[in-house]
């Protein structure tokens, strides 16, 4: 009887310490190439895809490392009494929220990255941001 309780708490400490180990705080990449900014679905698989998902309602493969569950952005137009907010999510995109999932007002989050991967200036910035809010009014649930 002895012995049965030390494997079972022996089996225990060995449970809790690979959980334990298992506890990191890596921090999550995703890597970021180039797209065309007359692109809007091909934008979203790039860039907001890894965390509101492919099908945009917030279950990315990262979503689990956020501090806050990504925006199910299929739901936009229901939100807003069944019209997408196409000015709305142009503000986003291009100014920023304070979305604690984001960590800063600025939205998106790779807005730094594909400034430099962005050569042309504001008019390509302001044409990728159209063309993604453009595909967002697509993916709108009916």
């Amino acid at each position: 009887m002895l012995k049965r309780l030390l494997v079972i708490a022996a089996a225990g400490v060995l449970a809790g310490s690979v959980g334990y180990a298992n506890q990191t705080n890596t921090k999550v990449t995703i890597p970021v190439t180039k797209t065309t900014p007359t692109d809007g679905k091909q934008m979203y698989g790039n860039y907001c895809a890894p965390c509101h998902g492919v099908d945009g309602r917030g279950n990315g493969p990262v979503a689990g490392a956020l501090k806050a569950p990504p925006s199910d952005l299929t739901v936009l137009s229901r939100n807003n009494h069944g019209k997408f907010p196409g000015t709305r999510v142009i503000t986003v995109l291009r100014d920023g929220q304070s979305i604690s999932a984001h960590g800063s007002a600025q939205m998106p989050v790779w807005g730094p990255i594909l400034g430099r991967l962005d050569t042309s200036g504001n008019a390509d910035r302001a044409l990728r941001i159209s063309n993604l809010s453009r595909y967002l009014d697509t993916i709108q649930a009916k």
